[in-house]
């Protein structure tokens, strides 16, 4: 069959944050002119500015922009834009968007739309995998079943536990493990509201569910040709609700005869589809029997391709955008080298203390070490607003080294000192993650995280002596930004008396709840927190740089005021600080036992009405944000006195939803309260 190839010469980027950017910096060094499409809350944000041209698609959720095909259209048809990249999730997998850009006359980057009929949907792929003899998960279809009863036939048939998957994407989106048939029709009937949000399309199967197998899965890559290469294997166990958060090239657990039965495993499942493009085989790895399992085809270019990228100097975007052109896959493809070890953690927004909540929010400073090993995928900066709308992917930090060991020391250094302030992340857990003896010998599954607490993982790296001596350096900086904008006598130290006086003092709120820091400066120095003598020496404080000597080791604080609220970071770890007011003022009362929302969102539904009795932890509001469904709980016996929400409602973080009367109801946010920082 003869190819045609085509010139690309403008790109329309058709998803958002750091996988436009990505793209974008490619078709940039490809000399290849670029679009960005956005929402609404997007139009400030760093891949709106990167693009050579910008169009608004309004709306602010995903189903009022970025799901918009006739928008998309619309916007590549106002540019002159020749190609659509749809980078991952979204529309990256549709087979109708797919053929909605060729039959428009643009060039996808990505799968013809029958391969991804076959291979993006989890359903036709596992039955075209069965009959290419790639072993797979025992499963069933229940797409058109709506019978309870039926439903329970198709799970015992597999036996529990079961997992509910969606058909349509990934990421763990639409997907449940249910281990008694109790929790099997809501567990469904969940998967799928959250399915049709995330991919709209609602469309679920069962399958057994397989106790801490580890996760590989191998880099495919077609060309029109009919060349099929796989660019070997990436490891993805460490898990949280399904979804990987640390990924590394490659795989520990993988020897080179396992590679080899992996990689064409792999390539016999392209080829049986006639893949073309960038693609992903999954699979369940047993590692101590070789044995293996497909799990799914990723017809798109995956979130990790960096650590593939990274071991075998391959630019994965500009290979389909060769590919997409028409070109066959360049030879160096066919035989790639590895080197080295390259490991990546995903970035969030939530907080592992509270089961992993997302947490939306303004970021005030977002700062990660680059350099000689370290990359960096972001599409967030400097005040940066958090959405509730999307996925609270912060950014990809990926460092490479000669060894695994090396690379991992040098992520979590990354990491640790990382500069983010203004939203609670996951960055602590992924630290220790990486600092763990486990994951030091390779020895990680995919229940890494249920054998160690994410809530212990993820607690603040400085514990609370390092937070005492944070709240120090905040009042110091504090103190120093007042005399340096002091009319006279700015030299001298706040409060300077000829005779020694009492401490001057501010008060903090922190972790371990109110630090309150008194100082005095010059002769007779002295540094107490909460009235006790802190044994700190003072070096030298400036308005963003504290340097105490404390215990004979010298430490520099790094300090950033936003408001009342100071972020202070050392080699101690970080810690956000609010400042009390000197003279408070009686905030809003709410009513006692009232369940507010824990971050912005909306009510998905509602389970009682006022006068119901509820127990504790009985459901009372579904609440969907950031892609997500969260579960609003009775947080003990009572009764409903009122419902303040309905289904379809968009809510604010801390809005009251319910108010439940009982001895031991107090004022609480949903499950997981979000922390500031």
């Amino acid at each position: 069959m003869r190819v045609v190839t085509r010139h690309i010469t403008k790109l329309l980027v058709a998803n958002r944050g750091e996988i436009a950017l990505r793209v974008m910096r490619t078709a940039r060094a490809m000399g290849i002119a670029t679009v960005a499409v956005h929402s609404e809350p997007d139009r400030t944000e760093p891949f709106v500015a990167a693009a050579d041209e910008a169009v608004a698609l309004g709306g602010a959720t995903p189903a009022e922009s970025y799901l918009r095909t006739d928008a998309i259209l619309a916007a590549a048809s106002a540019t002159g834009a020749d190609a659509v990249h749809p980078g991952y999730g979204f529309l990256a997998e549709n087979a109708a968007f797919a053929a909605a850009c060729a039959e428009a006359g643009l060039i996808f980057v990505g799968p013809p739309p029958a391969v991804m009929e076959a291979m993006g949907s989890k359903l036709a792929a596992r039955r075209l995998m069965t009959a290419a003899g790639v072993p797979v998960v025992p499963g069933a279809d229940v797409s058109g079943l709506s019978d309870d009863d039926a439903l329970l036939r198709a799970a015992e048939g597999i036996g529990f536990p079961v997992l509910v998957k969606a058909s349509a994407g990934g990421g763990g989106k639409g997907m449940r493990v249910v281990a008694e048939p109790d929790g099997l029709v809501e567990a469904v009937a969940s998967a799928r509201r959250e399915a049709a949000s995330a991919f709209g399309d609602d469309t679920v199967f069962l399958e057994r569910y397989i106790a801490a197998p580890r996760h590989v899965e191998v880099q495919i890559f077609g060309d029109s040709h009919g060349q099929v290469v796989s660019l070997s294997e990436r490891e993805c166990s460490i898990q949280r609700r399904h979804q990987k958060i640390i990924e590394e090239a490659p795989s520990p657990a993988v020897d080179p005869d396992l590679r080899a039965r992996l990689c064409a495993a792999a390539v016999d499942a392209g080829r049986a589809a006639g893949y073309v493009g960038a693609g992903t085989v999954e699979f369940l790895l047993l590692a101590d029997t070789g044995e293996f399992f497909f799990l799914e085809v990723n017809a798109r270019l995956q979130v990790e391709h960096p650590v593939t990228e990274m071991v075998t100097g391959l630019d994965l975007v500009r290979l389909q955008l060769l590919v997409a052109e028409g070109h066959p896959l360049p030879s160096e493809v066919s035989t790639p080298v590895l080197s080295g070890h390259a490991i990546e953690a995903r970035l969030y927004a939530e907080d592992p203390e509270a089961d992993f909540l997302p947490a939306p929010g303004q970021l005030r400073r977002f700062q990660v070490e680059t350099g000689a090993g370290l990359r960096v995928e972001s599409g967030v900066g400097d005040d940066s607003v958090v959405s509730p709308n999307y996925d609270p992917m912060l950014a990809k930090v990926i460092a490479w080294a000669p060894t695994r060991a090396e690379a991992g020391r040098r992520l979590a250094a990354a990491l640790a000192g990382a500069r983010i302030h203004g939203v609670t992340t996951n960055r602590d857990l992924l630290v220790r993650v990486l600092r763990h003896p486990e994951f030091a010998a390779g020895a990680t599954d995919t229940h890494f995280l249920e054998r160690h607490s994410p809530a212990e993982l993820g607690r603040p790296l400085a514990g609370d002596e390092a937070e005492r001596l944070h709240a120090a350096a905040a009042a110091l900086a504090a103190q120093a930004e007042r005399r340096a904008g002091a009319p006279v006598l700015a030299t001298l130290p706040s409060g300077w008396r000829n005779n020694p006086s009492q401490l001057h003092t501010t008060a903090y709120q922190g972790r371990a709840g109110r630090l309150e820091v008194g100082y005095r400066l010059g002769r007779d120095a002295h540094l107490a927190v909460n009235g006790a003598d802190l044994g700190a020496t003072v070096e030298s404080a400036a308005p963003d740089e504290v340097v105490l000597g404390h215990g004979g080791i010298r430490r520099c604080f790094s300090v950033h005021r936003a408001g009342a609220v100071a972020y202070v970071d050392s080699p101690l770890g970080a810690s956000t600080l609010r400042e009390e007011p000197r003279f408070p003022r009686a905030e809003d009362e709410k009513a006692p036992g009232s369940l507010l929302a824990p971050m912005p969102g909306t009510v998905v539904r509602v389970t009682v009405e006022a006068g119901d009795a509820v127990a504790a932890g009985d459901l009372l509001v579904v609440l969907e944000a950031m892609k997500m469904e969260h579960r609003v709980t009775s947080p003990a016996a009572g009764t409903v006195a009122e419902v303040r929400v309905k289904a379809g409602q968009t809510v604010d973080g801390d809005e009251v939803l319910v108010v439940v009367t009982g001895e031991e109801t107090t004022d609480v946010r949903g499950p997981g309260s979000p922390r500031d920082g």
